[in-house]
C-alpha cells in the first residue's frame, strides 16, 4: 500500500476521532456539573443550619413566651434539641436523605408538603417570568444594536438601567395601582380566582401547577383566569432580568455585527435584518444562556418580594411568613429547596450552553 493509499485510508478516521472526543467531552462535563451540584447543595445546607441555631433552639424562637419555662423544655427534650449540635445536625441530614424535612413549629405542617405545595407556584412565577424578560430583552437589544449610538439606542439603554435598578416591590406596586386599581384589566392579588378554586377543586389527582390542571380540564375560561393572575407578578419579576438582558444582547450583538463574517455577508448584499436575526443572534445569545443560571437565582430572591406583594403563594411568601413566626425549621427548608432549584437551573443552563458552544466544555 502506497503513502498515498495509507493517508486516503486513515483520512475517514480522523472525523470519527473528532466526533467521539467531543461527544466524551460533552459526557464527561455533564457529569461533573450535576455531581457538583451535591457539594453546592450540602454547603448552603450547612451554613444555614448553624446559622439557624445562632440564635437558640427553634422551638424556642418559634413558640418562646406561648409555653411555661416547663413546656417548653419539654418540646426541647422531645424534638432532640437538648442533644449535642453535630448530633442534631447528623441527625438532620439523615432525615433530608429519607426526604424527611421536619414539622413546622407554629402551624404541625409537613415541611415537605409545604416545599411541594407552594414549590410549584414558585416555579410557575420564575418561568413566566423568564419569558417576560426574553421577550423584553431580545427583541429590544436588538433593536439597540442595530440603532447603535442613535436616538432609539439612547432611549433603550434608559429603560434598561430603570429596569434592572428599580425595586421589584415598587414596580408591582405600581402595576396593581394602574392596571388592577386603576384600569380593573386585571387581578390585584392571587393565583386563581375563588370560582377558579372551584372549578379546580373538579380534576381528579390535581397538580400543584395551576397552568398544567387547567389546560388538563380543557376550560378555557379557567385558563384565562390563570394566566391574568400571572401577568402582573410575571412582569413585575421579569422587568429586573429584561433590562439586564437587553443590554447584554445590545453589547454582544454590536460586537457580532463588527466580526468579519458579517461584514463579507453585507458585502454581498445580505439585507441588515436578515444579518441581524439569522448570523448574528445566536451567537450574541451564548452569553445570556450563561448568565441565565445567576439571574434565575437573582428572580428567587425577587420572588420573595414579588410574592409577598402580590399575595402569590408562593416559596417566597410562605418564607417570609415562617420568617416573620420565627419558624426555623420551615425557613430552613424553604431556603435548602430554592439552593436545590437555583443549583439544578445552573446545571441546565451550563448543560445548554456546552451544547450550544462547544468550547465551554474543553
Amino acid at each position: 500500500m502506497t503513502a498515498t493509499d495509507e493517508k486516503g485510508a486513515s483520512a475517514p478516521s480522523a472525523p470519527r476521532r473528532t466526533r467521539q472526543r467531543s461527544s466524551g467531552g460533552l459526557g464527561r462535563y455533564i457529569l461533573i456539573r450535576f455531581l457538583l451540584i451535591i457539594p453546592t447543595v450540602l454547603i448552603l445546607m450547612t451554613v444555614v443550619f448553624f446559622l439557624m441555631r445562632i440564635t437558640g433552639d427553634p422551638i424556642t424562637a418559634a413558640l418562646g413566651g406561648r409555653l411555661t419555662p416547663a413546656e417548653l423544655a419539654a418540646r426541647r427534650a422531645e424534638a432532640g434539641y437538648d442533644r449535642p449540635l453535630i448530633v442534631q445536625y447528623l441527625d438532620y441530614l439523615g432525615g433530608v436523605v429519607r426526604g424527611d424535612f421536619g414539622t413546622t413549629y407554629t402551624d404541625r405542617t409537613p415541611v415537605s408538603e409545604i416545599l411541594t405545595t407552594y414549590g410549584a407556584a414558585t416555579f410557575e412565577l420564575v418561568a413566566y417570568s423568564v419569558v417576560v424578560a426574553l421577550v423584553i430583552g431580545v427583541p429590544l437589544g436588538m433593536l439597540a444594536a442595530r440603532t447603535r449610538d442613535r436616538w432609539p439606542d439612547a432611549v433603550l439603554r434608559i429603560v434598561a438601567i430603570l429596569g434592572y435598578a428599580t425595586p421589584v416591590f415598587f414596580v408591582g406596586l405600581l402595576l396593581k395601582l394602574v392596571f388592577s386599581v386603576g384600569l380593573g384589566w386585571l387581578p390585584v392579588a392571587g393565583r386563581i380566582s375563588t370560582s377558579g378554586e372551584i372549578t379546580m377543586s373538579r380534576i381528579l389527582n390535581p397538580t400543584p401547577f395551576y397552568l398544567l390542571d387547567a389546560l388538563r380540564l380543557g376550560d378555557m375560561a379557567l385558563l384565562r383566569d390563570v394566566l391574568s393572575h400571572a401577568v402582573l407578578p410575571a412582569v413585575a419579576l421579569g422587568i429586573l432580568t429584561g433590562g439586564i438582558f437587553l443590554r447584554l444582547v445590545r453589547t454582544n450583538m454590536i460586537g457580532t455585527l463588527e466580526m468579519q463574517y458579517i461584514e463579507s455577508a453585507r458585502s454581498r448584499g445580505v439585507a441588515e435584518s436578515r444579518l441581524t436575526t439569522r448570523h448574528a443572534l445566536r451567537p450574541a445569545l451564548i452569553p445570556i444562556i450563561t448568565v441565565m443560571g445567576m439571574q434565575i437565582a437573582m428572580m428567587l430572591g425577587g420572588a420573595v418580594l414579588t410574592e409577598t406583594t402580590f399575595e402569590w403563594n408562593g416559596l417566597g411568601y410562605m418564607l417570609a411568613q415562617y420568617m416573620k413566626a420565627r419558624d426555623y425549621v420551615a425557613v430552613q427548608g424553604i431556603v435548602m429547596m430554592l439552593a436545590v432549584i437555583v443549583a439544578v437551573s445552573n446545571f441546565i443552563v451550563d448543560v445548554i450552553a456546552a451544547l450550544i458552544d462547544p468550547r465551554v466544555r474543553y
